[in-house]
């Protein structure tokens, strides 16, 4: 077993060249990211699970009931063994063949038997009002956990600007160090590159000082790499964790495990093996770039890419309460929003500067090379969900307008399934306990990926 740890902890891999991990011990000076900080995020993620139970029993629920949006489930399937040994063990969508032979061996005509076979899938689809509390624990967490990321962020580019003379310490870089140019320039032991923050002789358990992390009131970190991507890399990997990115780092991630084991019994859409592959991704990414301490350019990762969810969340919370007009101007919304920041602004700026601006500063190392290609994975999903929004927006257009079932939520309705003309196919109709393709990434129904 220490062979296998040795192997993966090795130093060539993880690390610059000339660095090793006794250069990123802790130290009464500078605190550095910890590989085994991330264990916390698990008994966080089900803290985060029991959390979400509570709100959306005692918030979500009740506003729904405010809004008129009913707990009642579709009409339930006339009991018949029969049918459901075939729906449960056989097909949920009988053919034509099948049918008849149903229809002699039951003595029902073939159009009771498709109502049969829809009410029953139905049945199977959440109500409008989990959906609703689903969304609105989505959209809670999604506006907090940017509202703190610009807020960090922010605080870190107003700091600087307050400051021409630099922190204590001297930790802030006007102008980037005189080796700053030349790949593999990182600082080996003994140095003076790393940088001595006063904060670091304070002791900062997690459990003592969420209530300030979670106002944002902790201390700034000493570089301005919000606007100039290029602090992301002067001085690395010798930059010093704040309580607050620790705070950041250990609650996004803690929120992706709890999508990855919430998801098995959150609402099924279509695209689940997708967004399983972008939950894994983003864990990956999350946990990559804080042991290799990669966190600053991670911020920006995360913050650009939560900017989008709460939108989305709240055109779903408006298309459940049926307030369509709101609906419509939130979609829209979101549209711009999801394609400027994935198509335009995190290829521009963040796949610059972790695909050029790194390589002219500190230069490639192994886990650079899948630190980079975790990205492109996910800036390829952006690319797939982008499609897919641009494919309804211009279907809605081409109607002129954006109808109540083409802007439902990606699952098909029971409305929907019961309108279905008789004999005709069910496969053909939107019906799926899923989405149209994009895991809520869209509002969709009649205007799906299958039109």
């Amino acid at each position: 077993m220490a062979g296998i740890l040795a192997w993966f902890w090795n130093e060539r891999f993880w690390l610059p060249h000339n660095v090793t991990w006794a250069d990123l011990k802790n130290t009464e000076e500078a605190t550095f990211p910890q590989a085994e900080d991330l264990y916390l995020a698990f008994p966080l993620a089900f803290c985060m699970l029991m959390v979400r139970l509570i709100f959306e029993r005692f918030v979500a629920k009740p506003c729904a009931i405010a809004l008129n949006i009913q707990a009642n489930g579709p009409q339930i399937a006339q009991p018949n063994a029969i049918l459901e040994k075939v729906f449960t063990a056989i097909t949920k969508h009988p053919d034509e063949k099948r049918l008849e032979g149903l229809s002699k061996q039951l003595d029902w005509d073939v159009r009771s038997i498709q109502r049969w076979f829809r009410q029953r899938r139905n049945q199977e689809k959440p109500s409008t009002l989990k959906r609703f509390c689903e969304s609105m624990w989505k959209f809670s967490f999604g506006l907090y956990v940017f509202t703190y990321g610009v807020r960090f962020l922010k605080k870190i580019w107003g700091r600087f600007k307050k400051s021409k003379q630099g922190f204590p310490g001297g930790a802030v870089v006007e102008s980037p160090p005189a080796d700053a140019g030349h790949a593999g320039s990182c600082p080996g032991p003994g140095r003076s590159h790393m940088p001595r923050s006063g904060w670091s002789r304070e002791p900062w358990p997690l459990s003592l000082r969420v209530w300030n992390l979670c106002s944002a009131t902790g201390e700034a970190t000493t570089t301005p790499w919000l606007w100039n991507t290029r602090h992301c890399w002067y001085n690395y990997p010798y930059q010093p964790l704040t309580p607050d990115l620790h705070y950041y780092y250990i609650l996004e991630l803690s929120f992706y495990w709890s999508l990855m084991f919430s998801q098995f019994t959150d609402i099924k859409r279509k695209d689940f093996g997708v967004m399983f592959l972008h939950h894994l991704v983003s864990i990956f990414l999350i946990t990559f770039s804080y042991v290799n301490n990669m966190a600053r350019v991670g911020t920006l990762v995360l913050c650009l890419h939560d900017s989008a969810d709460a939108l989305l969340e709240a055109a779903k919370m408006a298309n459940y309460a049926k307030f369509q007009k709101i609906c419509d101007l939130l979609f829209v919304m979101f549209a711009m929003v999801f394609i400027t920041t994935r198509l335009g602004i995190f290829p521009l700026w963040v796949l610059n500067t972790t695909l050029f601006e790194s390589w002219e500063i500190v230069g490639p190392y192994p886990s650079w090379w899948v630190f980079n290609l975790l990205l492109l994975v996910i800036q390829g999903l952006n690319c797939f969900w982008s499609y897919l929004i641009v494919k309804i927006a211009c279907k809605a257009i081409s109607k002129g307008k954006v109808s109540k079932d083409d802007r439902s939520d990606i699952e098909s309705s029971s409305d929907e399934e019961d309108s279905e003309p008789p004999g005709s196919n069910p496969h053909a109709a939107t019906t799926t306990n899923g989405t149209s393709g994009t895991n809520g990434y869209l509002l969709t129904g009649p205007c799906s990926m299958e039109d």
